[in-house]
């Protein structure tokens, strides 16, 4: 029986993650490989791809990452592979009036294939506030609003940093969130959102014309979750840039 591919799933394994500031972040991440490759040279698949990933540890980049690919396929002999790394990327993040810091935790995914399907992908999952437009309008005082999470994929030329990533997408909303807050902070981001009310499908339009505008991302998608505080079920909108009507 041919296989089509084969390939590890979901090993954690400690990487470096380099910041846009110049210094490396040491995280864990969640990390999946799937190769194309002669039957021979099967048995010997998670031993020759950790050995590379072993080199690429210490300095982890969206640079990096076609090179570690590359190097993954040629060492597996493969026709193609295929590698997805998720995990947790810190930003100290101050609070907006008293200027507190405290650390922001971010998702993030680099996905990247070489051969067949060559293309990489970079990924955020941005946590964020909403508030509801219709409950604002409709009451005397007050209006509910959630947190919610926006996942923005790109497909780009040149070079992105996930923190400029991070930041696109936190222009897009009612309100960002942030990790500490004292209580002249918590009067900000209230009256902060409820001077900037947005259904889903409102983030979702604002980030993805501005992802539309960014000179070098040529394709992208976005998808927002609204974890309602008044209703047992989630409010969600998408969209697919090749789907857009031009």
């Amino acid at each position: 029986m041919k296989l089509k591919t084969v390939g590890i799933k979901n090993i954690r394994y400690p990487v470096k993650v380099r910041e846009k500031s110049g210094g490396l972040q040491s995280t864990v991440a969640s990390i999946t490989l799937q190769a194309n490759m002669p039957k021979p040279y099967r048995e010997t698949c998670v031993s020759s791809f950790l050995s590379v990933l072993n080199k690429y540890q210490e300095d982890m980049s969206v640079s990096i990452f076609p090179e570690l690919l590359k190097e993954a396929r040629d060492k597996l002999q493969a026709n193609s592979a295929h590698l997805e790394m998720t995990f947790p990327y810190f930003l100290e993040k101050k609070a907006p009036v008293t200027g507190t810091p405290g650390l922001m935790e971010y998702t993030c995914r680099f996905t990247g294939g070489i051969g067949e399907d060559e293309d990489f992908i970079l990924s955020v999952w941005v946590p964020s506030t909403t508030l509801c437009p219709c409950s604002k309008e409709i009451s005397d005082c007050g209006a509910h609003n959630q947190r919610a999470e926006i996942n923005l994929n790109i497909k780009y030329k040149g070079f992105i940093w996930v923190e400029d990533l991070i930041g696109l997408v936190e222009s897009g909303v009612s309100c960002e969130v942030f990790s500490i807050l004292k209580r002249p902070d918590e009067k900000y981001v209230t009256e902060q959102a409820y001077n900037n009310p947005m259904f889903v499908e409102d983030v979702v339009r604002k980030v993805a014309e501005m992802a539309q505008a960014h000179p070098d991302i040529y394709w992208f998608s976005v998808g927002v979750e609204s974890f309602e505080s008044i209703h047992k079920h989630s409010a969600y909108a998408y969209v697919d840039s090749s789907e857009m009507e031009v």
